[in-house]
């Protein structure tokens, strides 16, 4: 069965031009102009993927991510975000919001194609992973299967980004990840970001977790790593 993938973007020459390359690929198309209408149908149909414009009518794209990303039903759909917003602050935004992916305008498609397809098989790789399990360390408790962590008891909201961070430290208790190699699991080895991103995101994370910050260790010229269990 062909994957689906939803474009919300309001320049219709834009729309043409990835629709056409994309249809050529496999893939099935449906295209928005805004954002208020493309969230209904995203709720009610679930595509396998997203590709996002940040300046779109009614609601933006950073709303519609954050939307997105809120709800458990649509929360593990992956967004790539599409736009002419080059500013680093824009792209800290997007990921901190959970966007899988961002590229800059103007794009190359047979880059926007890798990036489609790296995407959807991270996100395959990572469903047929899953187990119903839980990631115990000291007061906190992460459910990788539901998306949910726990700390004292109480139900911390993580954007998808950040879990999956979160995740990838909290499986491997005691190594020590470089910025790049979490990068890599994360995002995959094709993407490009400032190894700076991955701090801010680090920061967000001890943020939430609170009193029990200290978990995730800095080790200094290396990266990071999760406190070993004892």
């Amino acid at each position: 069965m062909s994957k689906k993938i939803c474009i919300i973007e309001d320049e219709k020459d834009i729309v043409r031009l990835i629709s056409y390359n994309l249809e050529k690929e496999g893939y099935e198309i449906v295209s928005y102009g805004s954002g208020d209408k493309a969230l209904d149908f995203i709720k009610a149909n679930r595509p396998d993927l997203i590709l996002l414009d940040i300046m779109i009518p009614e609601i933006d794209g950073f709303e519609v991510c954050k939307q997105l990303k809120a709800n458990p039903e649509t929360a593990s759909i992956p967004i790539i975000m599409l736009t002419a917003k080059a500013e680093e602050s824009n792209i800290v935004t997007g990921l901190e919001l959970g966007a899988d992916d961002y590229m800059t305008k103007p794009f190359s498609v047979a880059i926007l194609i890798a990036r489609v397809r790296a995407a959807l098989r991270r996100y395959r790789v990572q469903d047929t992973s899953k187990t119903e399990k839980i990631l115990a360390f000291e007061n906190i408790k992460i459910y990788p299967e539901r998306y949910e962590v726990y700390v004292n008891d109480i139900d911390v909201t993580f954007n998808h980004t950040e879990f999956n961070l979160l995740c990838c430290l909290a499986l491997q208790p005691g190594r020590v990840f470089s910025r790049l190699q979490l990068i890599d699991f994360m995002k995959g080895e094709a993407y490009f970001v400032t190894e700076r991103l991955v701090d801010v995101l680090l920061v967000s994370i001890r943020k939430k977790l609170g009193e029990s910050a200290s978990i995730i260790q800095t080790v200094r010229g290396v990266g990071y790593k999760f406190k070993a269990k004892t």
